[in-house]
Parts: structure tokens; C-alpha cells; sequence
């Protein structure tokens, strides 16, 4: 019999989905940065130190890198540091055991702090919606060079920049609800203020372009973190391999978890699995941060994943 002892989940609830996962073939789990909160990582609007006077989604744009490559480079190694200083919690292996006990079983990542990847769970299996942050590719458009899982810290030297109060903070309060998808939506739209990069106050040097990252195919190109900014388009090969998934059969359960999923393509994706006869069962900090309206029959768990999806796992994969 499962136990609810450390998770503080009611034990009737925990029963009632245990005894539904075993019978589950087809599971779809998507995840955002909440899955990532207990092993001590910022999200992405919660960068600290030097970062915090910078708005985090105007960083996160073609143009921005176009118009200032050393500020947008600084902020992504700041971002790749902080991740490899972090360790994948609970949650990150959890999701890794069941992909190998159930092959029908997939996830859908919005993170990507490599956290996943580094708790072993099967690649084929896990499907980066926005990219990692340790891939890297050229900026020239007649070139297609690209590297991945580089894990170089720093990537060269001048951007081995003073990285102030980077110490890893494990999160109390899961920031991924409507403030997120708020910010999303003003970056989208261009309402967002421009940087500043004059004010000293900011602390960030400028950096020539020759001392940043080099394409070294076409030896003329800029290489750029291998992650989806905004006003680009999500990767063709990954959007397609999870269609054909989910178009295959019925799915049974469609696992949200450490994210509000309200804004495309999460929100369509959470509509489909329905749509194909899935349950839906959440795991949020905040007990209204529910992607859209639960139905009787699903699930959600308050608290944090790195204790709550080891715990309604824990009949399927044993203790993690």
C-alpha cells in the first residue's frame, strides 16, 4: 500500500491514483521549471546577482543577440553555470525510471537546464520543446554547424565573468504560473522596455564580438545557444515526433508538472491527450495553478516535485 506520510498527500488520492497508473500504457508527462525548483535552480525570470536589474525575456531574442551578443552570451553562461553547479532532484530521476519501465511513456520538456538528460532518462523518450542550453549553433544562415552537450564552463574565456551570488537556492515557491505567462505574452508582443546596457549600475562588461564564441566550420559566424528565443519557431523534428505520439493511439494519463502549461503549445498539447481519453494529474505549488479547467476522475498535488513525483511513482518504479 502506497504511503503519504512525507508527501502530504491525502492517502485516498494517492491510493485512487497509484491504482490508475498500473494500468496506464500510454502516458504523456509535461514539464516545466517547477520540475527543477528543489534542485536549487532560478527560473527563468528568477536569475540573481547582476541579472536581477535586467529583464530576462528581452535577452531572450534574436534581435537582442543581434544588436548586443556579449550581454545575451553573459546572461546564457550565467544560466549554463548555475545549471551544472545543480544536481537532478527526485523528480528527474522518478521520470527517468518510469520512461524505461513503460516505453509508451513521454515527456515533454519546456526546461532546458539539462537536468533531465543528466538523470540518465532515455533520449529517446524526452522531447526539448525550447532547446538546452548546452547545445550550440552557428548564427550564420548558409551554415549548419551545431555542437551539442557542451558542458565547457566557461564556454571561452571572457565569458568567465564574475557570477555574483550564484549560490543555488532551492525554491519554496513555484514561479511558473500566470506571472510567467504574462511576461511571455509582453515579450511576444514587443512591449517589453529595452536594456540598458550604460547604466553601471549593472556591473556587466561589454565584450567584443571576436572574444565570444566562433563558428569553427565557416570561421565567420557567431555561435549562439542551441534554446528557442522568443519569436522563434519551435524545432520542426521535435513538434513532429510528438504529433505521430500522440496521434498513435489513446493516451491514459497526461502528467502536468511544475508549470502553470496555459500558453501554447502546452495548453494544446494538455486539450489533445484529453481529447484521446487521457486523465489529467498536476503537481504545483500553487493549488490554483491548474492548466485550464480539472475534470472529475483527475489529479492534483500540491508541494514540490521533487517529493511528490517520487511518491505517486513509487508503485510503478520502487524508491528512488
Amino acid at each position: 500500500m502506497p504511503s503519504a506520510e512525507n508527501s502530504g498527500i491525502p492517502a485516498a488520492e494517492l491510493q485512487r491514483f497509484t491504482a490508475y497508473l498500473r494500468g496506464c500504457k500510454r502516458i504523456l508527462a509535461l514539464v516545466g521549471a517547477g520540475l527543477s525548483a528543489s534542485s536549487g535552480l532560478p527560473t527563468f525570470r528568477g536569475a540573481g546577482g547582476l541579472w536581477r536589474s535586467l529583464d530576462a525575456t528581452a535577452l531572450a531574442t534574436p534581435e537582442a543577440f543581434e544588436r548586443t551578443p556579449g550581454l545575451v552570451w553573459q546572461f546564457y553562461s550565467y544560466r549554463r553555470h548555475m545549471a551544472l553547479q545543480a544536481e537532478p532532484n527526485k523528480a528527474h530521476y522518478a521520470l527517468a525510471e518510469l520512461a524505461r519501465k513503460n516505453e509508451d511513456f513521454i515527456t515533454l520538456s519546456q526546461n532546458v537546464d539539462g537536468l533531465s538528460q543528466r538523470a540518465n532518462h532515455p533520449s529517446e523518450q524526452l522531447h526539448l520543446l525550447h532547446g538546452t542550453l548546452f547545445d550550440i549553433k552557428c548564427t550564420n544562415f548558409y551554415c549548419d554547424y551545431t555542437r551539442e552537450n557542451e558542458f565547457t564552463d566557461p564556454i571561452v574565456p571572457a565569458l568567465d565573468i564574475p557570477k555574483l551570488d550564484s549560490g543555488l537556492n532551492p525554491s519554496a515557491v513555484d514561479k511558473t504560473g500566470e506571472e510567467a505567462a504574462k511576461s511571455m505574452r509582453e515579450a511576444l508582443s514587443g512591449t517589453q522596455t529595452e536594456i540598458d546596457i550604460s547604466d553601471a549600475n549593472n556591473q556587466i562588461p561589454e565584450l567584443d564580438a571576436k572574444d565570444l564564441p566562433q563558428c569553427p566550420k565557416c570561421n565567420d559566424g557567431l555561435l549562439r545557444p542551441g534554446v528557442v528565443w522568443f519569436g522563434e519557431a519551435l524545432p520542426e523534428k521535435t513538434m513532429n515526433t510528438v504529433d505521430e505520439w500522440i496521434a498513435a493511439g489513446t493516451i491514459d494519463l497526461c502528467l502536468v508538472i511544475g508549470t502553470s502549461a496555459r500558453i501554447w503549445p502546452a495548453a494544446g498539447y494538455i486539450h489533445e491527450a484529453r481529447s484521446k481519453g487521457a486523465r489529467i494529474a498536476v503537481c504545483n505549488m500553487d493549488p490554483k495553478d491548474t492548466p485550464g479547467e480539472l475534470h472529475k476522475g483527475d489529479w492534483f498535488f500540491t508541494g514540490d516535485a521533487g517529493v511528490i513525483v517520487p511518491e505517486i511513482f513509487k508503485s510503478i518504479i520502487g524508491e528512488i
